[in-house]
């Protein structure tokens, strides 16, 4: 067997994309469309990383991002771009990012599999 066809074979299938660290919902596309059109400077979008703050150990962060850095995965929906911390991907791998409304609060949420725990004020998380 030639050295092509053993390639071919251990290569991954054209077309073929890894699944991408977080999913983005309907509603959190259409605020971060409406917060990137409303920004006072350029944004491409948004970049989600987690720090270590808060009582259970991480805290969510997501901010607007104005440029593609080193490492970054984007994720797009419906016309809405997060970035991706690189140091932030095995804490997001699986997640959902929402925005959610109600009388008390508005904001973005994570759906996040990876979660062991979280802080009484639901502000920090556990992995």
């Amino acid at each position: 067997m030639s050295n092509t066809a053993t390639n071919t074979a251990s290569s991954k299938p054209a077309g073929r994309k890894p699944p991408a660290a977080i999913r983005i919902s309907d509603a959190a596309a259409q605020r971060i469309n409406d917060v990137v059109a409303k920004a006072t400077k350029p944004v491409l979008g948004v970049r989600v990383s987690v720090s270590a703050k808060g009582c259970s150990g991480n805290k969510y962060v997501v901010e607007y991002a104005e440029e593609l850095r080193k490492f970054e995965d984007v994720v797009e929906h419906n016309g809405a771009k997060v970035f991706i911390d690189p140091k932030a991907v095995m804490y997001l791998l699986g997640s959902l990012l929402d925005y959610r409304e109600s009388k008390m609060e508005s904001g973005f949420v994570f759906d996040n599999p990876n979660e062991k725990g979280r802080c009484g004020c639901g502000e920090s998380f556990s992995v």
